[in-house]
């Protein structure tokens, strides 16, 4: 299932939550593991809005029982008791990226780090709440569009900063951002960091049928637009590989070395090659010989003939136009005893990255073969096998 999110006015925990149950999350699920956490001293409730004529839902933590702000390591505790392990994953990931951008941001260790504002039983609700809903609804994929920073200053536990945060700032890093005319905090640190360990993907939204749609409230009014966040859900559509025209240079060789070879195969690759490749031929009168092979996009191939003639001295070449099919994937990384390792995703298999399997072996002190079985096996951040499915004025909210 994608997930797809429209933050038109920013984004918010509590906003997210809101919006997955709008879309159909069953409440009682993310109660259930919000009480797995053993988090004691608080009600969730959800409640239908109207906000400027758009109708969505808001909700609410009520605190019953005032406790100390917690240091991260008690939130993120209390976050591994929680199941199944895909939402345990990414509870535990989103308040780890909190904790280490904290404790880089005062210079402090991230076990001990205190969180303050983000330390209360508000965070662990938004947050295990929100991991419960994406699996509850079976979301394996999360897409978002750029989210709006506002300006402006916001007061918080250190006094008056700007903004966006500097936490949300740190926890922004890689995604993709743009302007508004709204001040005040309009992103905060637990959103930031649930699109940050769920692997959130940004851009337009993906080719996909879609489904429900929810809107999650804000608690913020603003004078002239509802404070919502659009949440689309969908399926994907049916892999459309495309096909794109590329040329094949080819040139026979008996008198390179493989050290040229080696060479003029390396350099063919830095200059944009789409993949260069050497195979073995047997030429007139029985001599062997080899095959160079470039595979190359239309623009390039002029740079890439004089490349390979240049480099092998080779008094002609082959040209051939012919198409190649290339599937969707997509990139994500998974942590093997601690030792991250990039695993490409194909609509028919997955396959991890030799440099970073042969990184980790070295690392670990393992083979190959176990480190790649290892990788393999990392749940999703959302969704694991047999489970998840559709039953189930300057300032804004800081959660």
């Amino acid at each position: 299932m994608i997930c797809w999110i429209n933050p038109v006015t920013g984004l918010a925990g509590d906003m997210l939550l809101a919006a997955l149950i709008d879309a159909g999350a069953p409440l009682d699920r993310i109660r259930s593991a919000i009480e797995e956490t053993g988090l004691t001293g608080w009600q969730l409730t959800a409640e239908s809005v109207v906000d400027h004529g758009l109708t969505g839902t808001r909700v609410s933590v009520e605190v019953l029982d005032h406790q100390a702000e917690r240091h991260a390591s008690e939130l993120i505790a209390l976050a591994s008791r929680t199941g199944p392990e895909p939402v345990r994953a990414l509870a535990v990931a989103a308040l780890t990226a909190i904790a280490e951008t904290e404790a880089r941001l005062h210079g402090a260790d991230p076990a001990s780090v205190h969180l303050h504002e983000l330390g209360g039983h508000d965070t662990v609700v938004d947050i295990v709440g929100t991991a419960a809903a994406l699996h509850a609804l079976g979301v394996t994929e999360l897409y978002c569009a750029p989210l709006p920073l506002g300006t402006g200053s916001i007061t918080s536990a250190h006094g008056v900063i700007p903004s966006p945060a500097p936490a949300t700032v740190a926890l922004l890093e890689g995604a993709a951002v743009t302007g508004t005319d709204l001040r005040g905090e309009t992103v905060t640190p637990t959103a930031a960091a649930l699109l940050r360990a769920a692997g959130t993907r940004y851009g337009r939204p993906p080719a996909m049928t879609l489904g429900r749609t929810g809107y999650g409230a804000g608690t913020r009014r603003l004078p002239d637009r509802p404070n919502m966040v659009q949440l689309s859900l969908g399926s994907a559509l049916d892999p459309e590989p495309d096909a794109e025209s590329v040329v094949v240079l080819e040139t026979n060789l008996d008198d390179v070395t493989g050290e040229t070879l080696a060479h003029t195969i390396a350099r063919a690759l830095d200059l944009g090659a789409l993949d260069a490749w050497a195979t073995p031929a047997t030429m007139k009168k029985g001599r062997p010989a080899t095959v160079l092979h470039v595979l190359a996009r239309p623009d390039d191939v002029a740079r890439l003939r004089r490349l390979v003639l240049a480099e092998t001295g080779s008094l002609g070449i082959r040209q051939t136009v012919t198409s190649r099919t290339v599937l969707p994937r997509h990139e994500r990384t998974v942590h093997v005893d601690g030792v991250p390792v990039r695993i490409k995703h194909g609509p028919y298999g997955a396959k991890p990255e030799h440099d970073d399997l042969a990184a980790a072996a070295a690392e670990l002190g393992l083979p190959l073969r176990t480190v790649a079985e290892r990788a393999l096996r990392q749940p999703s951040p959302f969704v694991e096998d047999g489970e998840g499915g559709e039953d189930g004025e300057d300032e804004k909210e800081s959660r």
